[in-house]
């Protein structure tokens, strides 16, 4: 089992920048890749940013040149640092970790972008 904790979510103004941060713990030597998803209000859940224990990172196009993914193995942390955000980047989001087995979500952190 591995379980996921998010923060440092919150409200920001257009432009602005939040880091958010996800604890991992339990079973993380079984973890390959952790990624940043978000959900907006009436919207699907949607990947924002990958990276798998190599260190290889891959994002959606929407967040390109905006966000960086990150991760501490010492610390057993994923970040996940937003810059020049937009108001349609309000959205839950939620760290989530792969295993070969399955895949483990956290319990999300509100993100709110607005004036």
């Amino acid at each position: 089992q591995v379980q996921l904790v998010e923060s440092g979510g919150g409200l920001v103004q257009p432009g602005g920048s939040l880091r958010l941060s996800c604890a991992a713990s339990g079973s993380i030597f079984s973890i390959y890749a952790m990624s940043w998803y978000r959900q907006a209000p009436g919207k699907q859940r949607e990947l924002v940013a990958a990276i798998t224990t190599r260190g290889s990172t891959n994002y959606a196009d929407s967040v390109k040149g905006r966000f960086t993914i990150s991760r501490d193995n010492a610390k057993n942390m994923v970040y996940l640092q937003m810059s020049s955000l937009k108001p349609e980047d309000t959205a839950v989001y939620y760290c989530n970790a792969r295993t070969t087995v399955k895949a483990y979500w956290g319990q999300g952190t509100q993100v709110t972008v607005s004036s």
